[in-house]
């Protein structure tokens, strides 16, 4: 039995989309003085993550002919953790970071739990892209630590 291969547009931008959670930890360990930047960028995007994923699988809910008040109404907390570590002062970048890394893990376990009408290749493509932030962020963590 083959899979059904992920789409190579979507892999393509799934994979650029990790630029920006992997460039900025290699800034912050190659050039320390911009690594307050570089990981304030870090934390900004991976709560712009955090949310589009919440976003995505609010849109998944609302398709269905009788949406799912739960699904509605949990798939606005990646939203409000994100905002919420985002208000965290940049002196607690260490928390911000491990925080983002967390909640991601929380999405991808829901995303990959939850009954979805998501083609057969999204669960691959949310693992991999998971890996790859979460490993970015905590890299990002090590040098904020």
């Amino acid at each position: 039995m083959t899979r059904e291969p992920i789409p190579r547009p979507v892999l393509a931008y799934g994979l650029l989309g990790l630029i920006p959670f992997l460039a900025p930890v290699a800034v912050a360990w190659l050039r320390p003085a911009w690594a307050g930047p570089a990981l304030s960028i870090e934390v900004a995007y991976a709560a712009l993550i955090l949310s589009f994923l919440g976003g995505a699988r609010w849109g998944l809910a609302i398709g269905r002919t009788v949406p799912d008040l739960l699904t509605i109404s949990l798939s606005m907390l990646p939203t409000l953790a994100a905002l919420a570590l985002l208000a965290l002062p940049g002196a607690r970048r260490y928390v911000q970071l491990v925080g983002l890394a967390t909640a991601l893990v929380l999405q991808w376990a829901w995303d990959l739990r939850a009954p979805s009408p998501a083609p057969p290749w999204f669960a691959r493509l949310r693992t991999l892209l998971t890996i790859g932030a979460v490993c970015g962020l905590l890299s990002a963590a090590l040098r904020a630590g």
